[in-house]
């Protein structure tokens, strides 16, 4: 492997989960960090599984004592990504996805700037908002102000896209689950420099289509619903 670091950031409600449990279940050599947070466990969700639920007291513990690659403050919860996964998935020489927020993923990017970096946004804000209250309600309430709250803080991150290597809209998530599959695929070969057949070329030329400089036709409806100013992808 070629020891890459893969994060993820998406405004809450957009499937990023999802995808990121079907991916791990389709691409080899690939660890998924579990993040530590101080908010308490939603519907199914299990300790270690999708979080390491711990006390605001021992998250502390751990930012003074350095544990963290990075950690944020999310809607009033702590959430923070152990150096230790990066360490441990790079012994074992397998690349690293971390599923982080807008704020985590620049901590991280500032500290490593060759991680691959890909934002997934929702298709729309009333697909957000209508995700937003299915969650809630199987968790027993809908709170129409937390909703709310929440679609203001997707369009501040949406408003971060730029800061991306790649960009993916989930409104078909077996096909957003695909090209994240692809991202993956595309970056070890051009890493590892090795030969390539015409399925390798087939995966790299889809990868190549989510990159942000190619992006700008598909996402600047989702940009434009969201009304982020200057919704045109920039060159890079």
């Amino acid at each position: 492997m070629s020891d890459i670091l893969f994060l993820i950031s998406a405004p809450s409600g957009s499937g990023k989960s999802t995808l990121v449990n079907q991916l791990r279940s389709l691409v080899k050599n690939l660890e998924f960090s579990v993040s530590y947070t101080t908010r308490a466990p939603r519907g199914s969700e299990q300790e270690a599984r999708e979080y390491h639920f711990i006390s605001s007291e021992e998250f502390q513990r751990m930012i003074d004592a350095g544990e963290f690659l990075e950690h944020a403050d999310v809607f009033g919860k702590y959430y923070g990504t152990a150096r230790q996964a990066l360490t441990d998935a790079f012994a074992k020489g397998k690349d690293l996805l971390l599923d982080i927020d807008v704020q985590g993923a620049s901590q991280v990017r500032a500290k490593m700037p060759d991680a691959v970096t890909i934002f997934l946004m929702p298709p729309s804000p009333e697909i957000l908002a209508m995700r937003l209250r299915n969650r809630s309600r199987a968790e027993g309430a809908v709170r129409e102000e937390d909703i709310r709250r929440r679609l203001a803080r997707a369009r501040e991150e949406i408003e971060n896209f730029r800061e991306y290597d790649y960009i993916l809209v989930n409104d078909i998530l077996d096909r957003a689950v695909e090209e994240m599959a692809a991202i993956v695929a595309a970056e070890r070969m051009h890493r590892n420099n090795g030969p390539r057949t015409a399925d390798d070329e087939e995966l790299i030329a889809k990868a190549e289509q989510c990159r942000l400089r190619n992006s700008e036709a598909r996402i600047k409806p989702v940009l434009q619903a969201f009304g982020v100013v200057n919704a045109v992808a920039a060159p890079v």
